[in-house]
C-alpha cells in the first residue's frame, strides 16, 4: 500500500525501490497524481507484477452520477502504448499484412494461432512515428517514406491502459530494403502476405480477426486510399 498509515511495500521488490527487468522503479506510484476526473479519487496502488508489462489494482473512491460514493478495486494491464501502420499500393489496390503466432489467441480458441495483422509494435522510448517506421521495417522489410496519422484508440479500455496510434503509408518494392520477417531474438517469426484491398475486406471476420487491421481496413475503404470519389 502506498498512502500514510497503509501497509509499506516489501524492501527490495522490482518495479518499486529497485530496477525491474526494464529498469523501471516506483511503479506502485502511478495513478496517484490523477486529478482529472472530479468523481474519482484514487486511493491506493498495489504493484501485482513487473515483468515485462505491469499488472496494478487501484483503489479509488468512486462518485456515481445518482450521487452516491462506492469504493472500487480496478485491475489494470500496462504493457506501455504502441502504433499500427497499414502499407497499401494504391495503383494496385494491394496491401501489405503480416502472418505472425499469437499464443494469446491460440489459448482462447483459435484454431492455430496463426493471425493476419498489420505491423504493429510497442512504442518503446521512441515517438509514435519513430516507432511504426522502426516496427515496419523490421516485420516487412520496408524503408516507408511519408507516413500519415490517421487517429488513436483505446484497444480494451475496460483493463489494458494501451493507447494505439495508427499510421498509413504506401509502400513499393523499391522500398524493400531487406527480407524483414521480425527479430528473432525477440522470438519473431513474421510471413509477408499480400492481399487486394477488395480480397482483405472480405476476408474480415473469417481469417482477419485483429481489431486492428480490422479498423485500418475498414478506414482504407471507407475514406482512405481506397475510398470511392464523393460525388459533386
Amino acid at each position: 500500500m502506498n498512502r500514510p498509515g497503509a501497509d509499506a511495500p516489501e524492501p527490495g521488490t522490482p518495479g518499486i525501490d529497485v530496477p525491474d527487468r526494464r529498469g523501471r522503479t516506483g511503479l506502485h506510484l502511478t495513478g496517484l497524481d490523477l486529478t482529472g476526473n472530479p468523481r474519482v479519487e484514487v486511493l491506493d496502488v498495489r504493484l501485482l507484477t513487473s515483468n515485462w508489462y505491469v499488472t496494478r489494482t487501484t483503489r479509488i473512491r468512486f462518485r456515481h452520477r445518482d450521487g452516491h460514493v462506492s469504493i472500487e478495486d480496478r485491475e489494470t494491464y500496462d504493457r506501455g502504448n504502441g502504433a499500427t501502420i497499414l502499407l497499401y499500393d494504391p495503383a494496385r489496390r494491394t496491401v501489405l499484412l503480416i502472418r505472425q503466432f499469437r499464443y494469446p489467441a491460440y489459448v482462447n480458441g483459435h484454431p492455430d494461432g496463426e493471425l493476419l495483422e498489420a505491423p504493429a509494435g510497442l512504442l518503446d522510448d521512441d515517438a509514435p512515428e519513430a516507432a511504426i517506421r522502426r516496427e515496419a521495417h523490421e516485420e516487412t522489410g520496408h524503408r516507408i517514406g511519408e507516413v500519415q496519422r490517421v487517429f488513436e484508440a483505446y484497444m480494451s479500455p475496460g483493463s489494458i491502459t494501451e493507447k494505439l496510434y495508427f499510421f498509413a503509408a504506401p509502400y513499393s518494392e523499391r522500398d524493400r530494403t531487406d527480407a524483414g520477417g521480425g527479430l528473432a531474438e525477440e522470438g519473431e517469426d513474421i510471413e509477408l502476405v499480400e492481399l487486394g484491398i477488395d480480397e482483405a475486406l472480405q476476408r474480415i471476420g473469417t481469417d482477419i480477426i485483429d481489431a486492428k487491421t480490422i479498423m485500418l481496413l475498414q478506414w482504407a475503404a471507407l475514406s482512405g486510399p481506397f475510398a470511392a470519389p464523393r460525388a459533386g
